[in-house]
C-alpha cells in the first residue's frame, strides 16, 4: 500500500486480525501515515475551516476531481511544482523535458467524497486511527492487532508523509517489523529502481519483543546500504511469501494498449 493506499492496507491488516483472519503472509507500507498528530506540510491545508469547504465543494460534485487534487499537491512543493516551471516556461520559453515521473504525476483520478471526507475528518483532523476511535464494522480499530510481519519504506524529504510520523507505526504494532529510510521524497524515493544513481537506504528490523528505539537511535545504527532498497525488499518478499505460483490465465483482450482503456471512460 502506497500513501493513503497503505494506510487503508493497514486497517484492513488489523481488521482480518481481528476477525481471526490470517490471509496475510506479509503487509509493505510505502510513504504510509497511520499517525497523523504530525502530518507534514499537507497539515498547513486542513483545519476545521478548509475541511468545510472541500467537504461542500464535493458534496456539490460527489468526488474530488483529479487536477483540484494535483493543485494541493503542486501547492506542497510549489518552488519546484508551480514557480520554477512559471519561470522557465513562460517567462524564458523553455519547455520541460518530459520523463515518466511527472507522466506519473500527472496521471491523476478521482476521489469518493465519502472516501477522502472521512480521511480528512478522522485520520487528518481527529487522528482517529492512532488513538483507538476509528471504526470498522462498529468496532474500533487497533494496529496493534496486525499479526503479518510488516515492511516500511519511509524517504528522506518527504513533504507528504515525514519519515519521523511514519516510523511512529513502531508504538502502534508490536509484531515484526522492518524499517527502511531511503533517499529521495514521497514519489522518487519509492519509484527507486536498481541502477539509478545517487540512492541510499538505511534498514533494521524490530524483531517481537524488542525495546522501542527511537527514529534518532535508528538513524545512527540503521545499517547503510548504497544503491536501491528494491533488492532488499525482495529479499523479504521471498523470506516471507507462501511459494510461487502458476499465473492465471487471461483472455487476449483482456489486456488495452496503454495508457488503457480507463482513460476513455466518462
Amino acid at each position: 500500500g502506497y500513501c493513503l493506499g497503505g494506510t487503508l492496507l493497514a486497517i484492513a491488516a488489523a481488521w482480518l486480525a481481528r476477525e481471526h483472519r490470517d490471509d496475510l503472509s506479509g503487509v509493505t507500507l510505502f510513504a504510509t501515515g497511520t499517525d497523523f498528530e504530525v502530518p507534514g506540510e499537507l497539515g498547513l491545508f486542513i483545519d476545521d475551516s478548509a475541511f468545510a469547504t472541500i467537504d461542500a465543494l464535493m458534496r456539490r460534485q460527489g468526488y474530488l476531481d483529479g487536477p483540484q487534487m494535483t493543485t494541493a499537491f503542486q501547492m506542497l512543493h510549489a518552488r519546484d511544482l508551480v514557480w520554477s516551471r512559471m519561470l522557465g516556461e513562460y517567462l524564458l520559453g523553455k519547455r520541460a523535458r518530459p520523463n515518466d515521473l511527472i507522466a506519473w504525476n500527472r496521471d491523476t483520478t478521482r476521489l469518493p467524497h465519502r472516501l477522502h471526507a472521512d480521511t480528512l475528518r478522522s485520520l487528518f483532523l481527529r487522528n482517529d486511527l492512532a488513538e483507538g476511535r476509528y471504526c470498522v464494522g462498529g468496532e474500533p480499530i487497533a494496529l496493534a492487532d496486525i499479526a503479518a510481519p510488516l515492511f516500511m519504506v519511509g524517504t528522506e524529504h518527504d513533504h507528504v508523509t515525514p519519515w519521523r510520523s511514519a516510523y511512529k507505526l513502531h508504538l502502534l504494532t508490536r509484531g515484526e517489523l522492518t524499517f527502511v529510510l531511503t533517499s529521495g521524497g514521497h514519489n522518487a524515493g519509492i519509484v527507486s529502481e536498481p541502477g539509478h544513481p545517487r540512492r541510499r537506504y538505511r534498514v533494521a528490523t524490530r524483531v517481537p519483543g524488542a525495546r522501542y528505539r527511537d527514529p534518532d537511535r535508528y538513524l545512527a545504527e540503521a545499517t547503510l546500504h548504497e544503491g536501491s532498497w528494491w533488492p532488499c525488499w525482495f529479499d523479504w518478499l521471498a523470506g516471507h511469501a507462501s511459494g510461487q505460483r502458476e499465473a492465471r490465465a487471461l483472455p487476449a483482450d483482456a489486456l488495452a494498449d496503454a495508457p488503457g482503456a480507463y482513460v476513455l471512460e466518462p
